[in-house]
């Protein structure tokens, strides 16, 4: 027997040798397949999954569970709050007479009557809740971060210069970076399915909440992707203020009420746009929801608001629109950092479908406090067209380097005998990468324009048609202004072009409105003044056709000055550029 025992343990150990090489091979084949369709994702996770930085991730999830779930288990009623059972509490289940607080009830042991589901609901709010809010804040943060790193060691050049892929190398770091972060989450997800089915909440409901979520987490990575690689100038600060702004994006998202506004476009980047149709299809009377009421939200005067699958599908739409612009932008600048973030032809798509998002959710009715007329709507139009086309003149505007070859291109290409409209230079200044912006500018004030007078044509009160109009065409001069000073800066030495840009920018449109305030002049006392800011609507009221009439005239003269002052500082960048390379070519010796 004994012999048969040993004979029985020989055998087997080859066996068990055998098995754990093959786990080993199959492992590294698995490793070896994840290199091959993404080194940089096997890159990143090699690099964090560590057996330390494992452990930690996972006592972080558990610790975090096990603490949130003792905190509502104290919450229970039960007699240890007072000398005897209590007589109301919040998740009892008896009658609602007093300040809304039901009565406590016992069974015939004396055992209190607890409403489990009401108490589950407050569980899977609560990780709902926190779970995204810690998400896409600390996501933000770590791939910020990440990028940040990899540019203060110069690896980030490394990584440009492989055979990858920007899109591959992109999607590796957004799916590697904040793996530990994916980790610590996954680990929720139990508790949270556990107290949604507690509160019965149906399952497609979890698993489209679960959806929208994804959906707003590779919105949101991807746009601190973009911000890391176009804000590498701010050092140390950078994943702070990027995780701020994902913060505020969030907040104001989520807290901000529907007022049938163009406003209300910001709370479809909300991941609890559903929340209120998951709360009433668990049939609670007083469910606690702090959270956005979405109920009121119309699009083209269409109420989607109750609809679930219709506010669903929206909301994915506009992720889905905005992850694509973010990662045309992305392509663009992970190889090349010195071009701008989007080109011209992608800009005037990106500018018209912005146009009808906004200008659906303002052809409603708005629910201010103080005023019902439409003519608020357009006002706030005119204020997020005033951002997006100060991003836009920031975005589109080339550098320096970049005008100065395309000037000496010109001259080199074009004879003086050409007229300077030749339909190659007007194609160049439409399409072109390296041409100036202000083109292009033109070309999407256009695009803005046509479709806000289709809006003040159909929707607007016919009193409010030509101040409307009037201030459309004020603000596009006074962005055509802008475009050309942005262009006229380009050619500053100096660093950090971009910012230099944006501060004059905001102190073209900011310190005239600024200067007005301080010295209490009101727009009806001087509203020749207030045209010249973007608030000139206050003042088309009392301004004379001739102050309006001087008012356009004084825009356009400067649009014609500055485009003629940045025309011929092209040519003499063109040149300058020209006569540079002349002088450095090497003169063929005389035989």
């Amino acid at each position: 027997m004994t012999a048969n025992k040993g004979l029985t343990t020989n055998y087997q150990l080859p066996i068990t040798n055998y098995q754990n090489g093959r786990f080993i091979l199959m492992r590294l084949s698995w490793i070896e397949k994840l290199g091959d369709k993404n080194p940089q994702l096997l890159r990143e996770i090699k690099g964090r999954f560590k057996p330390r930085n494992l452990v930690i991730s996972i006592v972080i999830s558990l610790l975090g569970q096990f603490f949130l779930f003792r905190i509502f288990q104290a919450k229970l009623p039960s007699a240890s709050q007072g000398w005897s059972m209590p007589t109301r509490h919040p998740l009892c289940t008896g009658d609602q007479w007093e300040y809304s607080i039901p009565e406590c009830l016992t069974d015939a042991a004396g055992n209190l009557l607890i409403n489990w589901q009401m108490w589950w609901w407050d569980v899977f709010y609560t990780v709902s809740k926190f779970g995204v809010f810690a998400l896409i804040l600390a996501g933000t943060y770590t791939l910020i971060s990440d990028l940040a790193n990899e540019e203060r060691r110069d690896t980030l050049n490394f990584i440009r210069l492989s055979p990858q892929s920007a899109k591959s190398i992109l999607i590796g770091k957004l799916l590697g970076v904040p793996s530990l972060l994916y980790i610590v989450v996954g680990l929720a997800v139990p508790l949270h399915l556990i107290a949604g089915i507690g509160a019965h909440v149906p399952l497609s409901l979890i698993f489209s909440f679960y959806g929208l979520v994804i959906a707003s987490c590779i919105f949101f990575f991807s746009a601190a992707l973009l911000f890391g690689l176009v804000s590498a100038w701010l050092g140390g600060f950078q994943a702070w203020l990027g995780s701020g702004a994902a913060f505020v994006c969030l907040f104001i998202a989520t807290a901000k009420p529907v007022l049938h506004t163009p406003s209300d476009w910001l709370n479809l980047f909300s991941p609890f746009l559903i929340f209120e149709q998951i709360a009433k299809a668990t049939e609670l009377e007083n469910y606690s929801l702090s959270l956005l009421s979405t109920a009121d939200l119309e699009l083209f005067y269409l109420p989607i608001g109750d609809a679930l699958w219709a506010t669903l599908g929206l909301a994915v739409l506009n992720f889905g629109v905005g992850t694509y612009w973010i990662w045309q932008a992305l392509q663009r600048r992970f190889h090349n950092p010195s071009k701008t973030i989007f080109s011209k032809s992608q800009s005037y798509l990106m500018v018209a479908s912005l146009e009808t998002i906004l200008v659906a959710f303002a052809a409603t009715t708005p629910k201010y406090r103080y005023s019902t007329n439409l003519g608020h709507n357009f006002q706030e139009l005119l204020v997020y067209n005033l951002v997006l086309f100060i991003c836009l003149i920031v975005t589109l505007t080339p550098q320096r380097q970049t005008l100065q070859d395309w000037a000496r291109y010109r001259r080199e290409r074009v004879s003086n005998r050409q007229k300077f409209l030749s339909s190659l230079l007007v194609k160049d200044l439409t399409w072109g990468e390296k041409s100036p912006a202000i083109v292009a500018i033109a070309l999407n004030l256009a695009i803005a324009a046509t479709t806000l007078t289709l809006w003040i044509t159909f929707v607007l009160q016919p009193i409010d048609k030509q101040p409307a109009f009037l201030s459309m065409v004020i603000g596009g001069n006074l962005l055509l202004i802008c475009a050309a000073i942005a262009q006229l800066l380009t050619f500053m030495r100096a660093q950090k072009q971009g910012l230099w840009i944006a501060g004059a920018l905001g102190a073209v449109i900011l310190l005239p409105t600024a200067i007005l305030t301080v010295l209490s002049i009101a727009p009806q006392q001087i509203p020749g003044l207030w045209l010249f800011t973007p608030f000139a609507w206050f003042a088309l009221e009392k301004a004379s056709n001739t102050t309006i009439f001087l008012a356009l005239l004084g825009q356009w003269s400067a649009v014609t000055l500055c485009t003629i002052r940045m025309t011929r500082q092209i040519q003499r960048a063109g040149e300058s550029s020209t006569k540079t390379l002349m002088s450095d070519r090497p003169s063929l010796p005389v035989g």
